[in-house]
């Protein structure tokens, strides 16, 4: 299993590569929709590389604001689910 930190990285790397992001602007913290560095499309994207890198499926009630505004927020939403399905 994947730690927090490797978890974290993963979905830094896609979200600086996928929106051309400045690294340094995209912090754990940075709020990705309210900073306009996602918009909705974005969003669709990022649930798939989710879904796909780790192997786990979000159910549509849990694609909520809090579990997926920041790095944090992703991290933990995605390390629950891994734990879940082991």
């Amino acid at each position: 299993m994947e730690t927090m930190e490797e978890i974290k990285s993963k979905i830094r790397d896609y979200i600086i590569e996928s929106t051309y992001a400045a690294p340094d602007l995209v912090k754990d913290d940075s709020l990705i929709f309210v900073e306009g560095i996602f918009d909705s499309m974005g969003f669709i994207l990022l649930i798939n590389f989710i879904e796909e890198s780790f192997g786990i499926k979000a159910k549509d009630s849990e694609l909520l604001e809090d579990n997926f505004e920041s790095i944090d927020a992703i991290s933990r939403f995605v390390a629950g689910k891994v734990a879940q399905a082991a």
